[in-house]
């Protein structure tokens, strides 16, 4: 890590001024960080950003574009080698989590992505969807990744860019695993560093009206964007059984199957399989990317 001069940081918040308890929590504690050359940018998805400090940029987009386009144009507009990505109501408790995650990404120059351990600031228990593995009865255990959660993650931005960002029309949900496979074809890595705590409640991503339609519909599209031709039926045969599995009623179902279907049926963005040297990659990593 270098001592001449601190390390670059751009950060990216999203607002729709439907938090104004916790958005303002979130700005100052990032605010608060040290040891980090900080830029700060905030979008309004569909609004003018309300509750920010003085100095701070926004940008003001006229209708909702979705959490992952809204982070591409914030990424625009911010500077820094690096850039963090922070949900509006998470939490950092200490002032050296940005400068902790940004000198994991400086030691190694293969580290595309960071991500620390997200716990429940009340309960401190860390969601099984939280932890970018399949093994996640232990999510104080660090290791090599291959995805993310992406509402709080560190990217160098080289990388990202590289990568082609996140892709925007996906409006809300998996989002990271895309980025993440694309950084990982790019020859980049991920690290999951659970010694570094955010604090985010334990919300339940079902509570987005459209969940199931999205979730599904995103699925596909991750598939037939990213995956060979010959896993894309596995993948989904994947997803479908256990997807099935946990639907607990007829109402998420139908949304699941119609969404399913839009994705089969509309387009699913730019075409780029990853290598087969980036499959084998990623399956001995841990995660082959049929699951």
């Amino acid at each position: 890590m270098s001592t001449s001069a601190p390390l670059s940081v751009g950060a990216v918040v999203l607002t729709m001024n439907d938090r104004p308890v916790e958005f303002p929590r979130a700005l100052s504690c990032l605010l608060a960080q040290e040891g980090v050359d900080l830029d700060v940018v905030v979008v309004g998805n569909g609004c003018v950003p309300e509750q920010v400090p003085a100095g701070i940029r926004t940008v003001e987009l006229p209708e909702n574009v979705g959490i992952p386009e809204g982070r591409n144009i914030g990424a625009a507009h911010v500077r820094g080698e690096f850039l963090f990505f922070f949900d509006n109501d998470a939490h950092l408790p200490r002032r050296d989590e940005l400068v902790r995650l940004a000198a994991e990404l400086d030691r190694d120059a293969g580290l595309a992505y960071v991500q620390p351990r997200i716990a429940d600031p009340d309960t401190g228990v860390t969601l099984r969807r939280w932890v970018p593995r399949l093994r996640a009865a232990d999510p104080a255990r660090p290791g090599t990744v291959t995805v993310m959660a992406e509402g709080v993650v560190m990217i160098r931005r080289a990388a990202f860019e590289e990568a082609g960002g996140w892709p925007g029309h996906f409006f809300l949900f998996h989002e990271g695993i895309d980025l993440s496979w694309r950084l990982w074809d790019h020859g980049g890595t991920g690290r999951y560093v659970p010694d570094i705590v955010v604090h985010h409640p334990a919300t339940d991503p079902s509570r987005h009206a459209p969940f199931h339609h999205l979730n599904a519909r995103n699925r596909v599209w991750l598939a037939r964007r990213n995956l060979p031709r010959a896993l894309v039926p596995v993948h989904l045969a994947t997803f479908a059984v256990l997807t099935m599995l946990r639907l607990h009623s007829r109402a998420s179902l139908t949304a699941t199957v119609s969404g399913f279907h839009e994705g089969l049926r509309t387009p699913c963005g730019p075409r780029s399989p990853l290598r087969w040297t980036t499959i084998a990659r990623l399956t001995l990593a841990g995660r082959p990317p049929i699951v």
